[in-house]
């Protein structure tokens, strides 16, 4: 009930004033830098963050824990106790403010950077005008994206150091610390420094962007992969490339054709030239640290530029860079949203986004393996999968899930959001295209070419009943319509037509002999009767109907009394196994042919409220459900003017 409530303030709260867009981040731990800031300045002292305290807990639990020896001799301290003239960012961001000490993150410096390229991005992520002069306070902010959501990270600038040195990420010089405490608000945000330790490069370039980002092993390239780096510069993606190492010994090694392993270069330019009376294809890479220079084919000295015509090279305008892709290991393509981009010399993709949760007992089905538990011509669609708080958790064991989803081409009409379409229908169908792989990572992406047509995206864990948060991504090249299911709107109910000759016999007996000349009976009565009822039945399990129960069959005049019989052949028909309870994802199958038709966040309020611990619905709780959604469907017409839908009622008031 409270995560509901939560979830339905955080999404009116973007409604109504953009909250967590770009334009309007959200406070992350409710602080405010500007308020925090002035009460500082105000009483004239340094801000110490109670939020993440200088200590050891905010280092991390294990290997950065209280009785490491890792932690052994650290101390915290602000930047003008380690040198006489410190500086936020002086003269511009540069690669050698970045250096990697104690900490296993150099995913997450590699993408710290990427920023020094691209100033726009920079400025986003580290807001101008903070200093350790002007208006210094002890307090300095960050904008980072979280799961579809941009957040305002305050830190204090209280560091762990050693022997008078920053712990972890420092500047060459030792002078600026806007890179050290870029790391410590992405530790906050993750809970500890340790929490950084291991990841991926492209994790960081998400966070820094809100981009969705795409992996290509080169080995295993697809043919077209250069008409997909001119189109990614087209549509002002940034793009990366690398060497991968093998072991730690090659960390920075450089190879014949001078080319750093293990360091990311980035791609600035793809163009085709005329070379020798040959079409060739040229990637312009770009050296961010400016000192290792390519000597191998088409560099800066090289004879094949003696085969280009006089007017390509000047178009081409060559710097010292270019080189040849095929040495290279990896390449990584961040496609940035429709407001990153200020520019109107590049195209934008369509982008859509949506929330949802794995439960288990209701939505965690797994993939296509458990179904019985939940280049042609056309548009090109990248489709990310990405599971929610993995680093915050770490602490308490929890893992990544392998996740992955699959697409469906969807044969109804969408006007009418024909339930053909739900996901029990759509699991008999094969699916058209889907995530190359179930994968233990933080996301899951994956580009395809889909004809036009409407389509239905099923994200799942591998295996079912594995818990999780996540969001789902679209980004398309053409305009395109998404909205969040066809069951995410489309409920109705209806009532069953049962005649009074089609009633159980046995039932009309009972009831005859305990409601006297008056015809009417208690909840008290009622109990007797249909637990007398049920006991006649061997293939229903049913501890016997529970007084409230009862006293909603009343409260709805006696309908449900009628159509017990009905009822109780629906329940039969869905318990697959004869087990006498129902699974929760039989119940979302019974529920349908009750006459609900009730989307996902309604499946798993319901869940929540009446499967037992092993997540089985028996007999009782079933008809207690069908009730309890009969007297709310009823009551809803009655309610004052709120701005509610339907299953947003049902999800506040089902419990």
């Amino acid at each position: 009930m409270a995560s509901t409530a939560a979830h339905l303030a955080r999404r009116k709260a973007r409604v109504e004033d953009g909250a967590g867009s770009r334009a309007n981040a959200i406070l992350f731990n409710h602080q405010d830098f500007e308020q925090l800031r002035s009460e500082c300045l105000q009483i004239g002292s340094l801000f110490c963050d109670p939020t993440f305290p200088a200590d050891w807990n905010s280092l991390g639990y294990n290997q950065l824990g209280r009785y490491s020896s890792k932690t052994s001799g650290v101390e915290w301290k602000r930047p003008w106790e380690l040198c006489s003239d410190p500086r936020f960012l002086a003269d511009g961001a540069r690669r050698t403010d970045v250096c990697q000490g104690e900490l296993g993150d150099c995913w997450l410096l590699a993408a710290i950077a990427s920023l020094t390229l691209d100033p726009q991005i920079l400025n986003r992520v580290v807001p101008p005008g903070q200093s350790f002069t002007s208006q210094y306070a002890g307090i300095f902010h960050f904008q980072l994206w979280q799961y579809g959501e941009w957040v305002d990270v305050v830190v204090d600038d209280w560091l762990p150091t050693r022997d008078g040195k920053l712990l972890f990420v420092h500047s060459a010089e030792g002078v600026e610390f806007w890179s050290a405490l870029l790391e410590k608000a992405y530790a906050k945000m993750s809970s500890s420094y340790e929490a950084l330790s291991g990841g991926s490069s492209i994790e960081g370039f998400e966070d820094f962007t809100g981009g969705i980002a795409e992996s290509y092993d080169l080995k295993e390239a697809p043919p077209f992969l250069f008409h997909i780096v001119r189109k990614a510069l087209k549509l002002g993606s940034l793009l990366g490339c690398s060497i991968d190492i093998s072991s730690l010994y090659e960390t920075e090694l450089i190879t014949s054709q001078k080319l750093v392993k293990g360091h990311a270069y980035s791609i600035t330019a793809a163009e085709q030239v005329h070379h020798c009376g040959s079409l060739v294809e040229l990637i312009r890479i770009r050296n961010p640290w400016g000192q290792v220079e390519w000597t191998g084919a088409w560099s800066d000295s090289s004879k094949e530029w003696d085969g280009v015509w006089a007017e390509e090279k000047r178009r081409l305008d060559r710097c010292t860079e270019d080189g040849e892709f095929c040495h290279f290991s990896r390449l990584d393509i961040c496609n940035l949203t429709p407001d990153t981009l200020t520019s109107n010399e590049v195209s934008r993709w369509n982008f859509a986004e949506f929330e949802g949760t794995w439960r288990v007992g209701s939505t965690a089905g797994g993939c296509r393996n458990y179904p019985g538990t939940p280049q042609e011509e056309g548009c090109t669609v990248l489709i990310g999968l990405m599971q929610k708080d993995a680093r915050r958790e770490r602490r308490f064991g929890r893992d990544l899930n392998t996740i992955g989803f699959a697409i469906y081409k969807c044969t109804s009409d969408p006007a009418t959001h024909s339930d053909t379409n739900c996901p029990d229908v759509l699991l008999r169908d094969q699916s058209v295209a889907g995530s190359h792989a179930f994968i233990n990572l933080r996301e899951v992406c994956d580009r395809f070419k889909l004809p036009p047509g409407e389509y239905t995206i099923v994200p799942s864990t591998f295996e079912p009943h594995c818990k999780g948060s996540f969001i789902l991504r679209v980004f398309t090249e053409k305009e395109a319509h998404t909205r969040s299911g066809p069951q995410g709107d489309s409920m109705f109910s209806f009532q069953p037509n049962v005649r009074h000759e089609d009633v159980d016999p046995h039932l009309k007996h009972l009831f005859m002999q305990i409601c006297g000349n008056d015809s009417e009976i208690s909840a008290f009565e009622l109990q007797q009767i249909l637990n007398k009822a049920v006991t006649q039945r061997s293939n229903i399990k049913t501890d016997g109907f529970s007084l409230q129960t009862c006293r909603d069959i009343i409260s709805l005049l006696d309908v449900s009394i009628q159509n017990h019989d009905t009822q109780t052949e629906i329940f039969k028909s869905h318990d697959a196994d004869g087990s006498g309870t129902m699974s929760s994802h039989e119940m979302r199958a019974a529920l349908a042919e009750a006459g609900f038709q009730l989307n996902s966040t309604v499946i798993q309020e319901i869940v929540a409220r009446y499967a037992d611990r092993s997540y089985a619905i028996d007999f009782d709780r079933f008809i207690g459900c069908l009730i309890r959604l009969e007297i709310l469907f009823s009551e809803f017409p009655l309610l004052p003017v709120f701005q509610l839908s339907i299953p947003t009622w049902l999800c506040l008031a089902i419990n």
